[in-house]
């Protein structure tokens, strides 16, 4: 454990912002799952309200530095393309 107080107010810190990225992962994950669950529905119109949300919520967490740019980006772009292919098949 930390015996300086530097140490120990980093400790502290470090802390929070573990948990807090936590918080951010675990929302993100969420998000992506209701997209890919109302992907399986087959139900475009709920998909791509649920794509918006998850974006937003993914680029945020990139713009925090939780996510990085590129896997924020990567994980954006496989959704949009489930997404898209829900239209490419009814029409």
């Amino acid at each position: 454990m930390a015996t300086h107080k530097s140490a120990e107010k980093r400790y502290r810190q470090s802390e929070r912002r573990r948990q807090r990225n936590v918080a951010t992962k675990s929302h993100v994950r969420t998000r992506v799952k209701t997209v890919l669950t109302s992907v399986a529905s087959k139900d475009e119109d709920k998909s791509r309200e649920e794509l918006s949300k998850a974006v937003k919520v993914i680029d945020k967490a990139a713009g925090k530095g939780v996510l990085h740019k590129n896997t924020a980006s990567r994980k954006i772009s496989r959704l949009t393309r489930k997404v898209n292919a829900l239209s490419g098949s009814a029409g």
